[in-house]
């Protein structure tokens, strides 16, 4: 059965997309960390990050590092942090999130509820940066 993020990829379930291409899928968490907490994950659906192969997880983290200083264009932030978790969805990817300071990647602190304009808004902020 495919996962959660493969129907996002494949436009069965909606999602606030920052970028794609052939290989690659950047699209914002709907239970973010920050606002523009975003999440990238390969096309291949793979459930373990270093089960991936050494092609896949380079070209990932070149197109990770593109969506990364877009965000930290459009978000007030000092840095952009990432994460490599995989324990929420069987699907390799990485969470990029905007960081002030260390405690703003903390997966213990309660999640942002952000409506759907703020989530487009948001979007469309990062995308517009893109290079």
């Amino acid at each position: 059965m495919a996962s959660l993020f493969t129907k996002i990829i494949n436009g069965e379930i909606p999602s606030y997309k920052i970028a794609e291409d052939e290989n690659y899928y950047a699209f914002l968490d709907i239970n973010p960390l920050k606002k523009g907490h975003t999440l990238v994950v390969p096309k291949v659906e793979v459930d373990y990050f270093f089960d991936l192969d050494d092609e896949t997880i380079s070209g990932m983290m070149v197109f990770a590092k593109q969506v990364a200083r877009a965000i930290d264009r459009a978000i007030e932030c000092k840095r952009v942090g990432v994460v490599v978790l995989g324990m929420e969805v069987p699907h390799a990817h990485v969470h990029l999130i905007p960081l002030n300071k260390e405690i703003d990647a903390s997966f213990t602190q309660p999640k942002l509820k952000l409506k759907e304009k703020e989530f487009e808004d948001i979007a469309r902020k990062i995308r517009e940066s893109m290079d």
